[in-house]
């Protein structure tokens, strides 16, 4: 499967924002912007969209988070609902285990993890004012989609 490359929408209209210009960055982004293309309750999606400010632990500045999805869907109820949706893989979802001989990939994962955090720390503040939600979603959840 391809890691990165065009996607193209079956249902353009339900594309928030150019649908000529979707590019996913992984297996799983492909899978998932296939998934929220054909399923019938999203309303609405939207691929790095929105843009989350936050600050990182390694530098102490602002950047910009891309958030991976923005989708509105209805719920059973009719409710209408807005999510935003990180796609990750598992593993880097937890901090990483210390190993008994520090690496300088150990490092990096540390440095990865630490990022990570403070941007769902951010993502998480952002959709409590707006009234969202928010998910990561693995390759566990994006497996297990119709």
């Amino acid at each position: 499967m391809a890691y990165r490359g065009k996607f193209k929408p079956r249902n353009p209209k339900k594309y928030v924002g150019d649908p000529t210009k979707i590019t996913y960055r992984s297996g799983l982004e492909l899978k998932f912007m296939n998934y929220l293309d054909k399923h019938s309750d999203v309303i609405s999606w939207g691929s790095e969209t929105v843009v989350i400010p936050y600050r990182s632990p390694i530098d102490k500045k602002f950047h910009r988070y891309f958030m991976d999805f923005i989708i509105q869907f209805k719920k059973p109820d009719g409710v209408v609902e807005t999510m935003l949706v990180e796609v990750k893989p598992k593993s880097q979802t937890r901090p990483p285990k210390k190993p008994s001989r520090v690496t300088r990939r150990f490092l990096n994962e540390v440095r990865t993890w630490g990022v990570n955090e403070a941007k769902w720390m951010a993502t998480h503040e952002y959709v409590q004012k707006r009234g969202w939600k928010f998910m990561i979603m693995t390759e566990q959840e994006i497996n297990g989609l119709p």
